[in-house]
């Protein structure tokens, strides 16, 4: 479960971890109140569950509470990767003199935790890596041991962090173990021009397992999610929205994945992360197909489903029943593989609906459906 950024520096705030000063609000009006209690002026960041809002117009300065409101209204409604914002968080402004990059991420094959950082914090830390990999230090943390005031010092070290650094080390591994989470981030942890250490932004991802533990962050939920993953977490699906226009359906969450990579391959782009699991009944693909052709974006389809508990006659047989309760509106490439995968092609066949096709291939299938999306 991810966190906006509002709730990652609340518990950053709660962890004695020193974060600028600000509010949030879903009212134009309202923003500009903030704006004058907060001295004027102000920073303006969307709340997505989403990177790169700067560079998609979600953070902006605000000169005055005037400014501040009308950076509001423009933001709130606006879409950023798909995510539309609810919201949006008004921060008091910091004189920076030093940027810096630090998180501790679950690294599953080692069994352990990684801390990752750099002294080359407010930018992309993937591009960072990949230029210049050197200029990122990654140092395994024993989870029996955690983030001692010395690992936070070798971290810091190893990162060419200022010492000062050591603390919120320690205090973000305190709020990784006692908050269930799978990663924290801050990016950019800033060195003040009067010195101070502080959080300027933080992303927090907690442990669908603990949300028992975690109940109160899902107040924040209701009618700030984007339409079609409110739609589809009432159907009980595993669905995310993105920006593309090829809708995506798999049966798992690796295939899945790996149908995003050969769409995009393509050249077309994703329209949403859509798993349906285990099972691939009528019911459940006439409840996908309702969500993604929901989405005006999507120009096309794509069901990837390997058969294996559940028999792809058995998917085929879903989808046919599902043609019957859902108006297919949107062309629709079904990629069968595995347990009876003709037996589940001739079904299609036999159906025989005219906006259906079906590939050998994920990457035939993958082929298809972004030229379809692209005359459509």
């Amino acid at each position: 479960m991810d966190l906006y950024e509002h709730q990652a520096r609340e518990l950053f705030e709660e962890h004695g971890i020193v974060v600028p000063r600000a509010e949030v609000t879903d009212s134009p009006k309202e923003a500009r109140e903030i704006a004058r209690r907060l001295g004027g002026r102000v920073v303006v960041k969307a709340q997505v569950k989403t990177g790169g809002r700067g560079k998609a117009g979600g953070v902006k300065q605000a000169a005055d509470p005037a400014a501040a409101e009308l950076t509001a209204r423009q933001m709130l409604g606006m879409r950023i990767k798909g995510h539309r914002v609810g919201k949006v968080m008004l921060a008091q402004p910091v004189d920076i003199e030093s940027e810096f990059y630090v998180s501790y991420v679950l690294d599953r094959a080692a069994g352990g935790f990684l801390a990752i950082a750099s002294a080359e914090g407010g930018t992309e830390i993937e591009e960072v890596a990949a230029t210049r990999p050197e200029a990122v230090a990654r140092v395994p943390v024993d989870p029996a041991v955690g983030v001692t005031s010395a690992k936070a010092q070798e971290i810091a070290a190893a990162a060419g962090l200022p010492p000062q650094t050591a603390d919120v080390l320690v205090r973000l591994w305190q709020v990784l173990v006692r908050e269930d989470a799978l990663l924290v981030e801050v990016n950019p942890l800033v060195r003040s021009t009067k010195g101070r250490i502080l959080a300027l932004d933080g992303k927090v991802t907690l442990d669908d397992n603990a949300r028992f533990r975690q109940a109160r962050w899902g107040a924040d939920e209701s009618g700030h999610h984007d339409p079609l993953e409110a739609a589809a977490a009432a159907k009980g699906l595993n669905y995310v929205k993105l920006d593309g226009e090829v809708g995506v359906i798999g049966n798992g969450a690796g295939l899945v994945m790996s149908t995003l990579d050969a769409v995009a391959g393509c050249g077309a782009r994703p329209a949403d992360f859509l798993d349906i699991g285990g099972g691939a009944s009528a019911r459940t693909m006439a409840d996908a197909l309702s969500v993604i052709l929901s989405d005006p974006a999507v120009k096309s389809v794509l069901v990837n489903v390997f058969g294996g508990i559940t028999a792809c006659d058995a998917v085929a047989d879903g989808i046919v029943q599902a043609l019957e309760t859902v108006r297919l509106t949107k062309p629709l490439v079904v990629r069968l593989d595995g347990n009876n995968a003709a037996r589940g092609r001739a079904i299609l066949d036999g159906r025989a609906h005219p906006l259906v096709e079906h590939a050998t291939t994920m990457d035939g299938a993958a082929h298809r459906a972004a030229e379809l999306a692209h005359t459509a």
